[in-house]
């Protein structure tokens, strides 16, 4: 019997092993997509308290807590941060086999040396240990990275950022690279007509122009474009239901923007063919700049009415979809592909119904002009646990070529989520070290273990080019 969470975590045998000590744990984090808030990192930001790092913001560990009969007060509400704390020590030891027990554990040995089982018995001196390390230079923000091997770090943001704070983060000359990416999703949310106004009469303002058609809207997002590429970013990203690739002309889309700003409803297709336009243009742009792409699908978002009403959105009310994806992403990549006008593309894929057709449909807009140019990407969200993330590593393996995968990503607003790039690391090297074991790939540890270190870091840093 192994002991929980020791040096061999995860892996099933002495190849495994062998891959992850000697070839995967020293390589660096490239942590292309996320969502640290970069005005932490901009202030170096210290936290006053373990609540304030690991709870504030953790939609994972906000649906444990109310799955574990916690009142609101104690997750999003005006209990103490101590109170909140108390209860999600008392919820841990509910969590086995739910990927939050690992990764609490691992986030308290990893950062803090803690190898205490977090409960109620323990939640004090884990607290008052955890707080006290919190208030020294070595415990703050841009420490927090460095201690764990990043390189890089993509967040996310919208167009209409100034971007100042990853200005001030590059004259800082901070070691870490700290990279925007244009994620222009309000820009393009047609199905809600009020915020959709108040979005372009918000961009209007950032360009110093009128928007009162569809033309100088697109020019005053290309703007926007440009200016985040002036400023280091060369990566999008839509977090999307699905692939809108409606045919359309630009006379379409014409009047259905004039009905956007004369505040008139859209019929459901207008909505679609309005995103459909807007999607491929910012396509188009980033190829034109040589961007990497990014498509999160699959989330159904906010399904409690009633929490959406009194917490608001992103409070852990989302779950995963049962879009249809297939032919509307055919669609859209192959509209780009005729052309020459594809960018790297990496698709997420939130149903795991549907990972085969995905790691099937990037082999179809492979060009072998970059090697891994179109991406199944790395399990997302729900999925980013030990089973999805097998399930998707498999899927691709079996149906590309997960030697060329740019590997992980934490997708995470917390600075202590790094030990999830380690957990995949680690069931990466078991399920080759299985194979290696069965006589299913042959122990040459010295081209397998580079390729481990290809999925882990190279691919990403020759992908992105951070």
């Amino acid at each position: 019997m192994k002991n929980f969470l020791d040096d061999n975590f995860l892996l099933p045998n002495k190849s495994a092993e062998r891959l992850y000590h000697d070839y995967a744990k020293q390589m660096p984090i490239i942590d292309y997509h996320c969502h640290l808030p970069p005005d932490q990192i901009a202030h170096n930001k210290q936290f006053d308290n373990l609540t304030q790092v690991w709870l504030y913001g953790d939609h994972y560990k906000w649906r444990a807590l109310r799955a574990n009969g916690v009142n609101e007060a104690y997750i999003t509400g005006n209990k103490s941060d101590y109170e909140k704390f108390e209860q999600w020590a008392a919820t841990v030891p509910y969590t086995m086999r739910n990927p939050l027990y690992h990764w609490t554990h691992l986030e308290l040995q990893r950062y803090f040396g803690i190898n205490d089982l977090l409960s109620p018995s323990t939640a004090k001196k884990v607290y008052d240990d955890c707080t006290a390390k919190l208030q020294i230079p070595e415990y703050s923000v841009r420490s927090l990275l460095t201690k764990m091997n990043v390189e890089a770090v993509g967040t996310t943001d919208d167009p209409l950022d100034n971007l100042e704070f990853h200005q001030q983060i590059k004259q800082d000359g901070f070691g870490v690279k700290i990279l925007p990416s244009f994620r222009p999703d309000k820009a393009m949310n047609a199905d809600d007509i009020g915020a959709l106004n108040s979005y372009i009469d918000k961009l209007a303002v950032v360009v110093n122009a009128t928007i009162d058609d569809y033309d100088a809207y697109l020019q005053a997002l290309k703007q926007r474009h440009d200016y985040f590429a002036a400023n280091g970013c060369s990566v999008s990203d839509h977090g999307l239901e699905c692939i809108y690739a409606d045919d359309y002309t630009e006379e379409e889309i014409r009047p259905i923007f004039k009905k956007i700003r004369n505040n008139h409803a859209l019929l459901p297709l207008e909505i679609s063919k309005f995103k459909s336009a807007m999607l491929f243009e910012f396509a188009l742009w980033d190829h034109e700049k040589g961007w990497v792409q990014q498509y999160h699908l699959g989330a159904l978002r906010n399904n409690s009415s009633r929490a959406f009403r009194t917490i608001g959105p992103d409070t852990g009310f989302d779950s995963i979809g049962d879009f249809s994806q297939g032919r509307a992403l055919s669609r859209f990549l192959d509209k780009l592909d005729s052309n020459d006008q594809l960018a790297k593309t990496i698709i997420y894929n939130l149903n795991p119904a549907d990972n085969e057709m995905m790691a099937a449909m990037i082999g179809n807009f492979n060009d072998g002009t970059i090697a891994g140019k179109v991406q199944f990407g790395s399990a997302w969200w729900f999925m980013d646990q030990k089973d999805g993330m097998i399930r998707q590593l498999n899927a691709l393996s079996n149906l590309g070529l997960v030697s060329r995968m740019v590997g992980m990503l934490t997708d995470s607003r917390s600075f202590l989520s790094y030990p999830r790039h380690e957990y995949f690391r680690r069931l990466l090297c078991g399920l080759f070290g299985e194979d290696i074991e069965n006589g299913e790939l042959p122990a040459d540890f010295e081209w397998t273990g580079k390729l481990v270190q290809d999925i882990c870091y190279n691919n990403a840093k020759g992908y992105f080019g951070f």
